[in-house]
């Protein structure tokens, strides 16, 4: 099976946040240019006898008879499976799915991928409605792929109030997990990123049952005195110190520029999990998810030779961004779901609290061909205008970002202070009209960039032609 996404994870510890709550994080770039998503909160279900079959791969799982409610951000397109790609439910647990990571041949040939196991577009869909914290969403995903097998290399976040665990299913059956510490965090770009497993402390680290006794059967080990799971499992290849290894670097270079000094873009070695050396605001992780090597000769928006050198993290194919931010509910009544749509480095994260009932309709439906009614054909269309006069159009984009940021931490202190009186179905319904309230903020003011932008950008043509004022 071939992975679909090529993205790129964040996850952030309480400690280390700005904020004091646990964020994990993820650009969900996609093969083609455009695929339009759509934001939607699926409802909980009691008393349901169903099966689910995959149309990606014709998986099959009898599914649990009850299940939370979540929010989601679904592909429009569902001939290839669902693809709910993210999302938080109504325990509070936050989860996104999938990192996608790639295995050596070596451990392949002895447990190869799974055609018709789990695969990304069914993992939200089958595992987020059910898990009551992070580290339950580790040990369900792992007797999913027990029973079902896998069917691709995948990396997993999954955060509550208390925890983020990172989960990675290399292999058709073989996977581990590691417990980000409170006071670090952690980024990963299409590799495999986890690197030694201590097996006497099971409290930060998850593995599959018979991990051990595989590598050392089938002698898959390369080190002398360490199990490493990147050196074991992983591939260090000239595409990954093309594709991969830089997105690390770069994001290793703003968020620890101490400690990552003397790293190079193409260094295969780069630790997976840093200690923070600054408290990591909400704006900090919109700015690695948002870069393309800003201030460096490799951004490809610039003009060095080096431009085109390495694959930066914001793409023009990246089908939509988004910030799980898991708030304490015994400070907050709720957590909130940050969606971008469009092209990160060009549009704003949009907060919408994930404590909600449904979604607003411009982020509910989705047409198959352009409609500026729709949140996510807006913002592609806002993106492709910037990105067409880029050094004219930047700053006011730039300043649009900055003030939608604003705005948004005015609103959401606003909100939690109306709602800490607020309870059960009255919160719920508070919180919905909240989201409807934010969403039309920001259409309105993507709006007015868009046609001001589009208004200039009739000046810049390269068909104008000064004339003498004279003839």
């Amino acid at each position: 099976m071939q992975n679909k996404d090529a993205c790129t994870s964040i996850m952030v510890g309480k400690k280390a946040s700005l904020d004091g709550a646990n964020y994990i994080a993820r650009n969900e770039d996609r093969v083609k240019a455009i695929e339009p998503k759509r934001f939607l909160v699926k409802s909980a279900v009691k008393g349901r006898h169903e099966t689910y079959v995959s149309p990606y791969n014709k998986v099959t799982v009898a599914l649990p008879e009850e299940g939370m409610r979540y929010t989601s951000t679904p592909t429009l397109d569902q001939t290839a499976g669902p693809n709910e790609e993210d999302g938080i439910n109504e325990a509070n647990v936050a989860a996104s799915f999938t990192e996608s990571v790639y295995a050596n041949d070596r451990v392949l040939a002895y447990d190869p991928y799974v055609k018709n196991g789990l695969a990304e577009d069914s993992l939200c869909t089958l595992v987020l409605p059910y898990i009551h914290s992070a580290r339950e969403g580790v040990e369900y995903t792992g007797k999913l792929i027990a029973e079902l097998g896998s069917a691709e290399g995948n990396g997993m976040q999954f955060a509550d109030a208390d925890d983020i665990w990172y989960m990675e299913v290399v292999t058709g059956h073989q996977w581990v997990a590691v417990r980000i510490p409170d006071d670090c965090y952690a980024v990963t770009p299409n590799q495999v990123a986890i690197e030694d497993i201590d097996f006497d402390d099971p409290d930060n680290y998850m593995w599959a049952d018979g991990i051990q006794e595989f590598v050392e059967e089938h002698q898959l080990n390369p080190d002398h005195d360490r199990w490493d799971f990147r050196h074991i499992f992983g591939t260090s290849t000239q595409k990954d110190r093309r594709y991969n290894t830089p997105r690390t670097w770069f994001a290793q270079r703003y968020l620890s520029p101490n400690a990552s000094l003397g790293q190079r873009p193409e260094d295969s070695e780069m630790p997976f999990i840093r200690k923070a050396e600054f408290k990591i605001a909400n704006e900090d992780i919109q700015y690695v998810l948002k870069s393309h090597f800003n201030e460096t000769p490799y951004d490809p928006m610039g003009d060095a030779p080096e431009r085109k050198t390495y694959r930066a993290i914001s793409l023009s194919r990246t089908a939509q961004s988004h910030i799980l931010q898991v708030r304490d509910l015994n400070k907050y009544k709720t957590s909130i779901h940050w969606i971008e749509l469009g092209v990160p480095a060009f549009n704003p994260y949009v907060p919408f609290f994930a404590n909600a009932n449904d979604t607003d309709e411009s982020y509910r439906n989705v047409p198959e061909k352009m409609n500026l009614e729709s949140a996510f054909w807006l913002n592609e269309a806002l993106a492709e205008v910037v990105e067409s006069h880029y050094q004219e159009f930047m700053e006011k984009d730039e300043d649009y970002q900055k003030e939608l940021n604003e705005w948004a931490r005015r609103k959401i202190a606003q909100v939690d202070k109306e709602a800490a009186s607020l309870e059960g179905q009255a919160l719920t319904d508070y919180l919905t009209g909240q989201n409807h309230e934010i969403a039309s903020h920001y259409n309105k003011r993507t709006k007015a960039l868009f046609f001001e932008l589009l208004t200039e950008g009739c000046e810049l043509s390269k068909m104008s032609f000064k004339m003498d004022p004279n003839l």
